[in-house]
């Protein structure tokens, strides 16, 4: 595919399904259906730190981060019950309003994912808890403690607008997911074990999140991604990112050679390239669009390309279309994170009709009526003056 895609080229997008709202950026069922106490607030209780739900993961029919991500959310009243009690009040919400035939999917691959932690043995348990001092790099760290607009510009370059780039792990930490992720592809294909690749596009690859990871990904998104995207990326939800889906791609003349031109399920993606040896692989962006406009012509100045380097993370809108040039030598492995403000951001979405905050289309679309307002009014005014004199 032509790296410049016309209206006319496939397009690839991701979609979640879709729960109900009540048009406030409030979670619920129809008023028939749910009770009118059982709403989440439209803003999270920043300071509230919410209870963890990994023990409940067998009896959860949603993931146990989902019920932490939602506690904050909470009525402030109901921040002080039990955790059983928050979990009902949670539960029959999420239930109402997400459709049977998610659930069902749900189910199967909570299923799936026990599977698989039941039988696979992980090789560097340190990986799973994270620790920031030997995993990130001091230079994004002392950022992150800083945690201001400015800590977090002297450490970041901005080469096009709405992507960030900056040296985020340590060398060790990429060999060591790298070592975690090869470890347990040898465990698959010795078990002969079926695994779901992390989406339609890749066809190599793992999901993290899978086989133990979740938890360490989720810390890092509340941690280390969402205190960015709140600085950078505002009017896309980056302040209230609640979810997420993490994996690594690989590429090579042996694996996934390139990705076709797309946008991300998420609303911001972190992409941090692990390594190894490799040669091309660019990434190469093209406009950020809403779902109205995904197929509109590239302005040139929407143009950009980026070339990986280990360690070294970029950070962009998930609505930002972009794909990835041939590997041509080499092995080369990417940790993608797609983070989602799937109880606020895409709630709200579902009933804006003007997306020119961050769609360049219906910016400019917006722009070129002012511009032909101002030149009607300019007109009906030069008419007034003639028949006046």
């Amino acid at each position: 595919m032509s790296v410049d895609a016309s209206p006319a080229d496939r397009f690839k997008q991701f979609r979640p399904a879709s729960p109900a709202s009540n048009g406030n950026g409030v979670l619920s069922a129809s008023p028939a259906s749910v009770k009118a106490a059982h709403r989440l607030r439209l803003n999270p209780t920043s300071d509230h730190e919410p209870d963890s739900y990994e023990d409940l993961q067998s009896q959860l029919d949603f993931s146990p981060m989902l019920f932490s991500s939602l506690e904050r959310y909470l009525p402030p009243p109901l921040l002080t019950l039990s955790r059983d009690a928050k979990v009902d009040y949670m539960r029959d919400i999420l239930l109402r309003y997400s459709p049977e035939g998610e659930r069902t999917r749900v189910l199967r691959h909570r299923e799936y994912r026990q599977k698989i932690l039941a039988n696979y043995k992980p090789l560097h348990r340190e990986l799973y808890t994270m620790h920031a001092a030997s995993f990130f790099v001091p230079s994004f760290l002392r950022a992150l403690k800083e945690n201001t607009e400015e800590s977090f510009r002297s450490i970041i370059t901005e080469p096009s607008p709405g992507i960030y780039v900056f040296e985020m792990l340590q060398s060790r930490a990429c060999a060591m997911l790298l070592s975690e992720v090869e470890s347990f592809e040898r465990w698959v294909h010795d078990t002969n074990f079926r695994i779901m690749r992390p989406n339609t596009m890749n066809k190599y690859g793992v999901v993290l999140d899978d086989f133990g990871l979740e938890t360490m990904l989720a810390r890092m998104m509340d941690d280390f991604v969402r205190p960015i995207a709140r600085v950078f990326f505002p009017e896309v939800g980056g302040s209230t990112l609640d979810s997420h889906h993490g994996f690594v791609v690989e590429y090579g003349m042996d694996r996934d050679v390139e990705l076709g031109f797309h946008v991300d399920d998420s609303e911001v993606t972190l992409n941090v390239c692990l390594g190894e040896q490799f040669s091309g692989g660019e990434l190469f962006f093209r406009g950020v669009r809403c779902d109205k406009h995904v197929n509109s012509e590239t302005q040139s100045e929407e143009s950009f390309d980026y070339s990986h380097s280990p360690g070294h993370a970029i950070l962009h809108r998930g609505r930002h279309r972009h794909g990835a040039r041939a590997t041509t030598s080499g092995h080369r492995a990417n940790l993608i994170l797609w983070c989602r403000s799937s109880s606020v951001f895409r709630e709200l979405r579902k009933y804006q009709t003007d997306f020119s905050s961050w769609c360049g289309e219906c910016l400019r679309t917006k722009r070129a009526r002012h511009q032909l307002s101002l030149a009607s009014t300019k007109l009906e005014l030069m008419k007034r003056e003639r028949r006046a004199s």
